[in-house]
């Protein structure tokens, strides 16, 4: 079984053929922290399952600017999937665990359990999240490949887990890929005494203690059906993951969209987005280069989490299928 070190640098054109991914839900949806859910989808060769860590309503400011807190009443489409008829962003977390090519892959970690972090309802969390992987088919020593869109708390997490007092890669057999560029913003964040960074002392730090980083640059190709995207702005070194096999694409867009809002208003930005101008420059670009085509968008924090850009009558829209 090949390494993310030994992965074909090999050219790939995708193909314009349309995309299919077919989804199938084997729990029902339920907007609490630490709920179990489980669905899978196929683009192409490549399997793509969404491990649920949590998915609750939490207000809408601060996490977007409160002038544009009755912007969701424009659109139907947003209740009450991704906005609760009360206002409320159903704000989801979860990890994706691909399958390709003869690998496991894990996107973004989420979380964690037992971690201490500056917003206080994802502190101290027990989910059971590593028993859901479990259960999903995906326990953690069969995890070949661990990449981080970028290191922001929500995506590290599983990272790492406590261990006798200490904090342990989870994934012991993975090589666990960071953007270059995100590692060296993170090293100033080390070096800001003022900050709080205590995400990269327990789910980051520890894997490069461990030698399990690989620092990759934003075009990083893990396969001939998987390659980063440069998507910065949310943070200095942020990425997306493209798949495309067979013809079928999609794309894993990090923290590009927070909620489907942003793709009918862009200019709306997540109070996490370290430069704004240059996310809403992200979001604008992607919306152009997939809005209506037949390349899925794959979000971490959408509540359904699959779907595709379509055109609204004077904007875009989300579709999930």
């Amino acid at each position: 079984m090949s390494s993310p070190r030994e992965a074909t640098a090999a050219a790939h054109h995708a193909s314009s053929a349309a995309a299919s991914i077919e989804s199938t839900a084997e729990s029902t949806h339920d907007y609490r922290k630490g709920e179990s859910r489980i669905r899978r989808w196929q683009v192409g060769d490549v399997k793509v399952t969404s491990i649920m860590e949590s998915a609750e309503a939490i207000p809408w400011s601060p996490q977007y600017p409160p002038e544009t807190a009755g912007h969701w009443k424009k659109y139907d489409w947003l209740v009450p999937r991704y906005v609760t008829p009360a206002g409320q962003i159903i704000m989801a977390v979860q990890a994706f665990v691909l399958e390709a090519g003869g690998q496991r892959i894990v996107v973004d970690t989420c979380v964690g359990n037992s971690k201490e972090r500056e917003i206080p309802h994802c502190s101290g969390l027990q989910t059971a999240f590593l028993e859901d992987m479990s259960s999903a088919g995906f326990p953690p020593q069969t995890i070949d490949v661990v990449l981080c869109t970028h290191l922001h708390f929500d995506h590290v997490g599983w990272n790492t887990r406590l261990v006798d007092g200490r904090w342990t890669p989870t994934f012991p057999r993975a090589s666990y890929l960071f953007g270059r560029r995100e590692w060296e913003y993170c090293e100033t964040l080390l070096r800001d005494k003022t900050l709080d960074v205590r995400h990269i002392l327990d789910s980051v730090q520890p894997v490069l203690d461990a030698g399990l980083a690989d620092l990759v640059d934003e075009h990083h190709r893990l396969s001939g059906e998987l390659w980063l995207e440069p998507s910065h702005g949310h943070t200095p070194g942020h990425v997306s993951l493209h798949i495309s096999s067979r013809g079928q694409e999609a794309i894993v867009t990090g923290d590009v969209f927070h909620n489907p809002i942003q793709i009918a208003e862009p200019e709306i930005c997540s109070m996490m987005c370290v430069d704004k101008e240059m996310s809403r420059n992200t979001r604008r670009e992607m919306l152009a280069r997939y809005g209506d085509k037949p390349t899925r968008l794959i979000a971490v924090h959408f509540n359904d989490p699959v779907g595709h850009i379509v055109r609204d009558t004077n904007n875009w829209r989300f579709s999930s299928e």
